[in-house]
Parts: structure tokens; sequence; C-alpha cells
């Protein structure tokens, strides 16, 4: 692991709190920017809950759409998938991340005997 790297598993629960936050973290910016756009869509077109109530920090979307008794399921379908897609997301990319950190690079040397 370089020193300049970061560690993976913050941008996981970023990406819960808000689609995209977890990508920026992990300095993939135009990704990040197209899921949070996605995510502002699917709020604004496909739910009943505003983007100012869903990005606020004492109750976020996740938890309210946990809360099965409060909202109804065709209002947070959406917006949740997308969340949870764009949190695979985030997973694949660490995983790459982590493959690609373990494989030899072309100037070291192994060996069989070893």
């Amino acid at each position: 692991m370089s020193p300049l790297s970061r560690p993976v598993w913050p941008a996981y629960p970023l990406s819960v709190l808000v689609a995209g936050l977890g990508h920026c973290y992990l300095g993939r910016w135009k990704r990040g920017a197209i899921w949070f756009a996605l995510y502002g869509l699917a709020l604004v077109f496909l739910s009943a809950r505003t983007i100012a109530g869903a990005l606020s920090p004492d109750e976020p979307f996740v938890v309210t759409a946990l809360q099965f008794d409060a909202v109804s399921y065709t209002d947070v379908a959406v917006p949740l998938a997308i969340l949870l897609v764009c949190l695979l997301d985030v997973y694949l990319i660490g995983l790459t991340e982590r493959t690609a950190a373990g494989a030899p690079g072309a100037d070291e040397f192994r060996s069989n005997s070893s």
C-alpha cells in the first residue's frame, strides 16, 4: 500500500448517507457526481421526499426508509435501490484496488522456489 492511498472502509458509510459521497472520498469525483445526480433525480421525480429532507443530518434517507410504518414502499424504492447499487459500486472499486495492490509489478521478480 502506498503512503498516499486511503483506506477504503470509510467510503462505505459515506455512500450509505449520500450516494456518491464514498466515490468522492476515493477520489473518483466524476463517478461520485454522477451517482449524486442520479440519487437527486430519483428523489425529485420518483419519491415524495425532497432533496433537503433526504440530506438532513438528523434523519438521513436510509433511516427514514427503514421506518416502514412512516413511509410507503413506493416513496423509497427507487432512491433506496440507487443507494444500494452505489454501495455495491464502491465495494467493487475497493475490491479492484485491493487486488491491483496485491498483484506483482513488472519490476518485481517472483520465483516458484521461495
